[in-house]
Parts: C-alpha cells; sequence; structure tokens
C-alpha cells in the first residue's frame, strides 16, 4: 500500500521545518555544507521528513525502510540520518553522502564551479575564465557548446590547448572544425604523434567523425603520457561551430 502525505498539511510543513533545522546541525557538528544543487537538498529533506512521519525516525530516503515494526526496522539496521556509512565512507570518500544533502565544503565548491562553468557554457553568456577552461579540459568528453567556448577562451587568450583531428586528411581537406591545430591520422597515428611529442603537458583535445576514432586515441595518448587529453563527443558531425575546408 502506498503511504500518500500531504505536503500542504500543517503536520507536513511543521515537521518539514525541524528536519531543515536537523540537518543544520548536522552540518554544523561536522563541518558539512549542503549541496551546491539546492533541489537536491529540498528532495531530502522531504524525504527525512516523510520517513519521520510514517516511522518516527528521519530514515534515509534514498533507501527502502524495511521491517514493519520498530523491532524489525531496528533489526534491519536501516539507515537513519546522518548514518555510518555516510560519516565514515561515503564523505570522506566521495566528498558527499549518498543522497548527496551533506557535503564536504571542497566537494560543494567544486561542483558550484562545474554547474557555473554548465552554465556559461550552453548559454554563451560570457567568456570562460582560466580557471572554468581547466574544467572543462579535465572532463574525459566534451560537447560542441563546451569547445566553442573552450575555442573563444583561446582565442581571447585565456587558456592554451591544442586540437587535434584523427580523420584522414581527405576528411580534413573537405570539412575540419575551425582552429584545429594539427592532423593526426588514425592510419598513421604514431608517426604523425611527431609533431606533438613534445606537448605532453599541454592539454589536447581531439575529435573525429563521430566520437568513436578520437576515443581510441584519446586512450593511445593518455597510455603514451599525455596529462589531460578530452574527446569531443559526436565528433565533427555534431559540432556546432565553424567549419572550415581546403588543403591549406
Amino acid at each position: 500500500m502506498i503511504q500518500k502525505l500531504d505536503v500542504n498539511s500543517d503536520e507536513f510543513i511543521n515537521e518539514l521545518e525541524l528536519t531543515k533545522n536537523f540537518t543544520d546541525k548536522v552540518c554544523t557538528q561536522f563541518g558539512f555544507v549542503y549541496n551546491p544543487e539546492q533541489d537536491v537538498n529540498e528532495s531530502v529533506q522531504q524525504g527525512l521528513t516523510r520517513n519521520k512521519i510514517i516511522y518516527g525516525k528521519r530514515f534515509c530516503p534514498c533507501f527502502m525502510v524495511i521491517g514493519q515494526t520498530k523491532e524489525e526496522q531496528k533489526a534491519a539496521n536501516n539507515r537513519v540520518c546522518p548514518c555510518k556509512p555516510a560519516l565514515e565512507v561515503e564523505i570522506p570518500n566521495d566528498g558527499k553522502c549518498r543522497c548527496g544533502i551533506f557535503c564536504t565544503p571542497q566537494y560543494a565548491q567544486e561542483n558550484a564551479l562545474k554547474n557555473e562553468v554548465e552554465e556559461v557554457t550552453h548559454t554563451h553568456s560570457r567568456t570562460l575564465t582560466k580557471k572554468e577552461c581547466e574544467v572543462l579540459l579535465h572532463k574525459n568528453n566534451i560537447d560542441s557548446s563546451e569547445l566553442e567556448a573552450l575555442l573563444l577562451a583561446r582565442e581571447e587568450n585565456v587558456v592554451d590547448f591544442n586540437l587535434v583531428d584523427v580523420r584522414e586528411w581527405m576528411e580534413w581537406a573537405g570539412a575540419r572544425i575551425k582552429g584545429t591545430d594539427y592532423l593526426i591520422p588514425t592510419t598513421s597515428f604514431y608517426n604523425a604523434l611527431e609533431q606533438i611529442t613534445d606537448k605532453k603537458e599541454q592539454p589536447l583535445v581531439v575529435y573525429c567523425h563521430i566520437g568513436s576514432r578520437s576515443a581510441y586515441c584519446q586512450r593511445i595518448l593518455r597510455d603514451l603520457g599525455f596529462k589531460t587529453v578530452s574527446n569531443l563527443e559526436h565528433g565533427i558531425v555534431g559540432f556546432q561551430g565553424k567549419i572550415v575546408s581546403g588543403k591549406e
């Protein structure tokens, strides 16, 4: 049977306020901060409130509550917030608890920056900062908007990286992303790689037609000691920025 609660009822509103006070105290006691994504915090607080009303305890809302009676629930070792696994394992190792509401200050700061980068790159509201560019260049895969934002930042001397096309010469001559620095065809990869063997410390972005060849080359480049290599997912097919062609 599904338990239905009226979130607009006085009971729920009052208990929600108590839950918010409770999570505030947890943050203060353990030196945590809230998740930079407020909707995560609100969802978890509502879940804790629901469980407090139904079961009498703030069981973790990310896990099922096992047992019909209090004795059965205690024997099942259900997670009660703040739970032991979160305090001893999840937050120290991952920077946040399983539900995501309690975070270390470092995790929250890093993810707030990632959220800001996401907003800027997909609205093109301004040029990326150097720090924001570094966040993008450390991603395993970047999309069209992110590469466009990085290329703009490079034009304005905010960041430096190399854009590498791993398709064949005829593909490169027919159409390539404006700003491509090197052509290193997959079929002659190791020979063509001589162009950038002295640039292992400099970030790379690799691309191909749809992203599969470049993902393969990305793994090889990392194995060869290139420190920072991102792949353009969906390749040039999915790129919405400027395309150029020609042999020069």
